[in-house]
């Protein structure tokens, strides 16, 4: 897949920058610091360009790029929810994607998610970044419950819950999770943690 290029100036020389890895420079900022505690300054020394660039490339400052590092965490749950498409045992990919959190280094743990972190941050400060997540997580939370559904059909899951009902009890899990693992960046608790949530899906 060919990426948009931005073309930006640095200390008078032309230069190319691949807009995907300008978005992931930015987007692990955010994602450590949260929208109001970057700074432009964070931002400018993390993407190695200069304010005239920034404002070139990203017209809407800070808030355009915000949205667009937002967006680009939904691209990777759409790759997620394609996979879940071609697994034989969507469930199964789905336990082991909770599972794969208790194989996180302590940092990652102390970050959470990005769009959970969005949802509570932006709450009375700013409706349209607030929504912009909250359609994001209700987008997983859509994705879990088809595939819920379908196991239920299928006879591959014995929980005959509504499926509704499970698949926001997964999204919940996910939500509380990332803050959970923030008070317990600890694999072994973690892991003892999530199999029993997981128990709900079996």
């Amino acid at each position: 897949m060919n990426s948009t290029k931005i073309g930006i100036n640095v200390r008078g020389r032309p230069t190319i920058y691949d807009n995907e890895q300008v978005l992931q420079k930015a987007q692990n900022i955010f994602w450590t610091k949260g929208y109001a505690a970057t700074s432009l300054e964070d931002l400018l020394k993390a993407m190695e360009i200069g304010s005239g660039s920034f404002y070139n490339a990203f017209k809407g400052g800070k808030k355009e790029l915000f949205r667009k590092a937002i967006l680009q965490r939904r691209t990777a749950f759409k790759q997620f929810k394609s996979a879940l498409k071609q697994n034989e045992s969507p469930i199964d990919l789905i336990k082991d994607f909770f599972r794969s959190i208790a194989k996180s280094d302590e940092e990652t743990h102390l970050k959470g998610c990005i769009i959970v972190n969005t949802v509570v941050e932006m709450t009375f400060v700013d409706q349209e970044l607030e929504n912009e997540s909250i359609t994001i997580l209700k987008e997983v939370e859509e994705m879990f419950t088809i595939e819920i559904r379908n196991a239920q059909k299928s006879g591959t899951l014995k929980n005959q819950t509504d499926p509704v009902i499970l698949g926001r009890y997964l999204i919940t899990l996910w939500n509380g999770l990332n803050v959970t693992r923030r008070m317990y960046p600890d694999n072994t608790i973690l892991k003892k943690q999530i199999e029993m949530q997981l128990e709900i899906i079996s």
